[in-house]
């Protein structure tokens, strides 16, 4: 039997997680104005490749490209009637490329990418159905965790664990902000808020996407000692820049992002992968580092 995520931070043991969907499959084919969930449908061997790309890479634990599987975006690229469908192959695309591994898979839930009143169109009430179809999808497609990330808005964030705990109450909840602003989110979100409003309601807390990888591990020694909960950790390889061709590129190298695990582990972090920009290069040197870490440990 799989041994859960809560088991292993237990252990002390430090759990690499993988790195980019959305950038890794743009430099695989996926259009600019694709979402990655369309490829689900579409492309599922890609979408497979990738999660055993990361596996090769030292990657224990996948998240579903599920991200923007709620039918609130997925109704953007007139694919909300299909939102069971795509969160539910998505889950089986990752046990495919898992096989029988010792691997978690993690249901990705991104936000809604929307405002809520009275800022924004969006209501409370939608928003809870929503999420709570998404979620209801991606248990009954067999997931180990959930995922709720890239968040930005306390009030959704707790909205969207709510709808997750009415569906399955025990299931393992990970909630990680970025903090694009540098050490605030979007809408003026602190660390601080964060750890007060979430430490009683999930099992980890996190850190993901943001700004420079400087920026968020100022995130994560503020967090680190705001709180005793595990401490999710997937940062950007670097600012986003572009190109020449106009492309959006990450400039941070592998080895460079590898070099920087050892502070992100003793300022907290519990689980470590990577966002925006960060290919199976850039987690296998993350895995690297975990691996010396772990064996000083134990």
């Amino acid at each position: 039997m799989k041994r859960g995520i809560l088991d292993i931070i237990r252990s002390g043991k430090i759990l690499v997680a993988d790195g980019a969907t959305g950038t890794n499959l743009h430099s695989r084919g996926l259009n600019s104005g694709t979402p990655a969930e369309q490829w689900v449908l579409d492309h599922p061997k890609e979408i497979i490749q990738l999660h055993r790309d990361f596996i090769q890479a030292g990657s224990q634990l996948l998240l579903t490209c599920t991200f923007g599987a709620s039918a609130i975006k997925l109704e953007s690229f007139n694919l909300e009637k299909k939102t069971k469908q795509i969160n539910l192959t998505a889950v089986q695309l990752a046990k495919e490329a898992v096989e029988d591994k010792e691997i978690l898979i993690a249901g990705s839930v991104g936000p809604s990418g929307k405002l809520l009143e009275p800022y924004g169109p969006l209501g409370e009430t939608a928003l809870r159905d929503a999420f709570l179809e998404q979620i209801s999808y991606l248990i009954e497609g067999g997931v180990d965790l959930l995922v709720i990330e890239t968040q930005y808005d306390l009030r959704e964030a707790e909205i969207i664990i709510q709808a997750a705990k009415s569906v399955k109450h025990d299931i393992p909840l990970v909630c990680s902000f970025s903090y694009d602003r540098g050490t605030k989110t979007m809408m003026g979100i602190t660390p601080e808020m964060v750890v007060e409003r979430l430490s009683s309601i999930v099992d980890i807390i996190g850190i993901n996407c943001g700004r420079s990888l400087e920026d968020n591990l100022e995130v994560l020694k503020k967090m680190n000692v705001l709180s005793s909960k595990p401490i999710w950790y997937k940062p950007n390889a670097g600012l986003p820049m572009r190109d020449s061709a106009g492309n959006t590129v990450f400039h941070v190298q592998p080895k460079e992002m590898g070099n920087q695990v050892p502070h992100w582990v003793e300022n907290g972090a519990k689980i470590v992968g990577g966002c925006c920009g960060t290919s199976p290069s850039h987690v296998h040197e993350i895995y690297i580092q975990v691996q010396q870490i772990n064996q000083i440990k134990n």
